[in-house]
């Protein structure tokens, strides 16, 4: 996804596309690796020097707020994020931290009896042990 196409994405949520706001967009896309928002700040901030956290939390706050990022909290103390794709779930590696997408389909998440209420969000997190690591 180049520049152009992510202002577009940005405008249509109603976003003005400024440089920081395309980078953190293009970081995300590109990446796909759940960043913090040191994670993101320190990969951003060699080629913009005047980064700054309070404008990767703030930049990140207005995407979930336009629904194109989400938050994950996979730790008690880690936020970390993603751009929304599809649905799934996440899969986090206890030994080298590296966390994975497992998409679902099809999977039943309401025991019988439960039929008649309405999910409007699925969170499920996975953790153990990555194959990698299993070797």
């Amino acid at each position: 996804m180049d520049s152009q196409m992510i202002a577009e994405q940005l405008l249509n949520h109603g976003i003005k596309p400024s440089y920081p706001r395309l980078q953190i967009y293009k970081y995300l896309y590109m990446k796909r690796n759940h960043p913090t928002v040191d994670i993101i700040y320190n990969s951003l901030v060699k080629e913009m020097p005047t980064l700054s956290k309070t404008t990767v939390y703030n930049t990140l706050n207005l995407f979930i707020d336009a629904h194109l990022v989400t938050s994950l909290n996979l730790d008690e103390n880690e936020k970390r994020y993603e751009i929304i794709i599809h649905d799934h779930s996440h899969f986090k590696c206890e030994n080298c931290g590296n966390i994975y997408d497992i998409p679902y389909e099809n999977i039943q998440l309401l025991p019988e009896g439960f039929e008649d209420f309405q999910v409007n969000e699925v969170q499920i997190f996975l953790g153990g042990i990555c194959p990698h690591c299993k070797k």
